[in-house]
This record gives structure tokens, C-alpha cells and sequence, in this order.
């Protein structure tokens, strides 16, 4: 069931949500890259806002979002839960040029890319985004900022050594709807619809 809100537009995307005890143990790795790299060189992801996203959608109608409820409802209903595990680290859009630090979220099985190709293809209308080559299951933990470069070899060589590291498994059995406010102190998250995989 959907919190309601009065906004003409809601800035939503679908993720699952990783669990406490994985979070700690990116949160653990976070702080070893902070003391590692230079104050403000990368603005990292709030532990409590960790989560493997499925489709970024921007700016909905409300107008559109039981729309958007309804697509999801029937998907998730086809899906059973996932075992996912957290594991190695990862660049985006490469490690000669990262913009995009992340964890990497994978269920062994190609069930995960499947939830996502289904959301992507039901929602496509919605979307500002162009469809990605593959699809990347992973786990934000922060974003290089401008005019930090020198700080990129020096967290390359650290990472180099945890490329493969597991930071836990979990089984998740729902898809979330969350809308993503931007403020001056960073986005902040509220989970708007839960939806139940199948089992």
C-alpha cells in the first residue's frame, strides 16, 4: 500500500533492500577507504540507504504510480524469493575512469537480471533512462567527486586487495517502490510499496 502524497511528481526507484548485518560490513569497508583517501574526495552512500536497484524511473506522475504499483504487484508474483550475496567491488563506468564505487549483488542463478529485464521492459515507458548493455546487480557505496583525481590511484590500490571480498549473503522476498528526495544534506529515502515475491 502506497503512503500518499500530494506532489504532482515523485522521484522513485525499484530495489530490493540489503539487509542489517550486510550493511555493517560495507559500512566496516567504507570507513577503512575514508582513512585511506583525502577529506570530501568521495561522497559516500549512508549505510542505512544501502540497496541493489532494479530500475531507476525519475520523475512519476502520481497520477501514474498505481500504475506503476500494479506492474510491479504482478511481476513479484512470478518470482521467487532470492539468495543473493554481496561480493567483490566494482567502478562505474570502468576503473581507469570511476564515477561510481560500488559493491557487487548477484544470486548465482540469473534470476536477479530477470526481476530486472521484466521491471525495465513493464516500466520502459516511464523511464529516463537508456537500457543498459547488462545488467549490473551491485550496491552503491559512493561517488567520486570533481576535482578529486588524485585521490583515485591511492583508492585503486586499496581495492585491488578486496576485489573479491564477501561482505554476506541474504534472501530477499520483496521489491520495494522508493521515492528518493533530493535536499541540501544528500537524498533522502522513504519506501513508499512493498511487494511480496512469490515464496
Amino acid at each position: 500500500m502506497a503512503i500518499d502524497d500530494p506532489a504532482p511528481f515523485q522521484r522513485l526507484f525499484i530495489a530490493l533492500a540489503v539487509p542489517p548485518a550486510v550493511r555493517q560490513e560495507l559500512g566496516r569497508a567504507q570507513g577503512r577507504w575514508q582513512r585511506r583517501l583525502p577529506p570530501g574526495a568521495i561522497r559516500w552512500t549512508r549505510p542505512d540507504q544501502f540497496h541493489v536497484t532494479l530500475q531507476f524511473l525519475g520523475d512519476v506522475p502520481a497520477a501514474q504510480v498505481a500504475v506503476v504499483e500494479m506492474s510491479l504487484a504482478r511481476i513479484c508474483a512470478t518470482f521467487l524469493s532470492l539468495r543473493l550475496r554481496a561480493q567483490g567491488l566494482g567502478f562505474f563506468p570502468s576503473s581507469h575512469q570511476p564515477r561510481v564505487m560500488w559493491a557487487g549483488a548477484s544470486d548465482g542463478h540469473g534470476q536477479l537480471a530477470e526481476l530486472h529485464r521484466q521491471i525495465a521492459s513493464a516500466l520502459c515507458w516511464l523511464t529516463p533512462e537508456e537500457p543498459a548493455e547488462e545488467f549490473i546487480g551491485h550496491i552503491t557505496l559512493g561517488r567520486f567527486k570533481p576535482g578529486h583525481h588524485a585521490a583515485i590511484p591511492k583508492l585503486l590500490e586499496f581495492a585491488a586487495g578486496m576485489l573479491d571480498r564477501h561482505f554476506g549473503d541474504w534472501d530477499a522476498g520483496a521489491v520495494e517502490m522508493v521515492r528518493s528526495e533530493l535536499t541540501s544534506a544528500g537524498a533522502e529515502h522513504t519506501v513508499l510499496a512493498v511487494f511480496p515475491l512469490a515464496g
